[in-house]
């Protein structure tokens, strides 16, 4: 059986989400996009589910993406903690991170090699200009910036759409602190670089990415995700000078994929969603199979993620 089809067979038991009432011992619940919490006094067990969401609002679900993010993750946090502490404690199943709790600073900081995706849309609509960045004005889209630049934004709760904001507008705001951010802000680009060299090693261009900050102890510290397939763009880097001089789309591994087909469909975040077909879901589903095996180096093999209800004999 091929990597689709062994996908495909998963593509009605994805795993969308927790009963609280089963769990509830592990903390107080908290229900994200993609990832349930339970938060304890010191500790979170955060739960990576196979929700999909776009545009801040979840779509549907993917098979076995709560899994390959998770891998990512881990493998990622483990290749940056010399540069910044991170909340990891554990992994005791594919789809569940036991995490310190950290105290989640107003802000998300995004770094960009390249303009595209929401930068290049907002750019031809005369709108980059909120992150008071002067970009010049003859762009091609997916075009390198020779220096990376950030475009932050406000960090939303659920339900709400992540706001692009300067960084001055950010703390004159009262979101966070001038110099909390400029520390968050160099270590993102640290992690960024970091980032890029492993993506180059294997073949890949690490093309924009976003990053989540929070304070343990005091120390500012990455939380959340880093470096995957939801919380960044990647690139076969073999086809992309000859696709960007043509004018062609890039070979994603990545969420852009799905943005894209939303946008062919007139949807960007607002109103009811278009429904996913299932070969859109399993296009996606190899994708991020496809990025696990580049950045990892192992193949991705479906069969041996455990069904969703091990999730509790695991928690239990």
């Amino acid at each position: 059986m091929g990597l689709r089809e062994a996908l495909a067979s998963r593509i009605n038991d994805n795993f969308v989400g927790t009963d609280p009432k089963r769990l509830g011992h592990l903390g107080t619940y908290y229900k994200g996009k993609v990832r349930d919490l339970y938060i304890g006094d010191d500790e979170i067990i955060m739960i990576t589910t196979d929700r999909l969401s776009a545009f801040d609002v979840v779509l549907t679900s993917i098979p076995c993406k709560g899994a390959i993010l998770n891998a990512i993750a881990v493998d990622a946090f483990n290749a940056t903690a010399d540069i910044c502490p991170n909340h990891l404690i554990e992994q005791p199943h594919p789809n569940i991170l036991r995490v310190k709790r950290a105290e989640p600073i107003a802000a998300e900081v995004i770094i960009r090699r390249h303009i595209t995706g929401s930068l290049w849309r907002d750019y031809q609509a005369g709108k980059a200009g909120v992150y008071e960045i002067n970009l010049p004005g003859d762009l091609k889209k997916d075009q390198r910036f020779d220096t990376p630049i950030i475009t932050p934004s406000t960090k939303a709760e659920i339900g709400e759409h992540d706001q692009p904001m300067s960084r001055r507008g950010l703390i004159d705001s009262g979101a966070v602190s001038k110099s909390l951010l400029d520390e968050a802000c160099d270590i993102a680009l640290a992690l960024f670089a970091r980032g890029e060299q492993q993506a180059a090693q294997r073949g890949l261009i690490l093309v924009d990415t976003k990053y989540e900050f929070g304070m343990v102890n005091g120390q500012l510290t990455v939380i959340d995700e880093i470096h995957t397939a939801d919380s960044s763009r990647y690139w076969v880097e073999s086809e992309y000078q000859q696709r960007f001089e043509a004018g062609q789309p890039q070979k994603m591994l990545d969420k852009e994929n799905i943005r894209q087909w939303l946008v062919g469909e007139g949807y960007m975040g607002d109103g009811p969603p278009p429904p996913i077909p299932e070969d859109v879901r399993l296009d996606l589903a190899s994708s991020y199979a496809d990025l696990h095996h580049r950045l990892l180096g192992t193949t991705f093999n479906p069969d041996q993620i455990a069904p969703p209800a091990q999730i509790y004999s695991t928690l239990l």
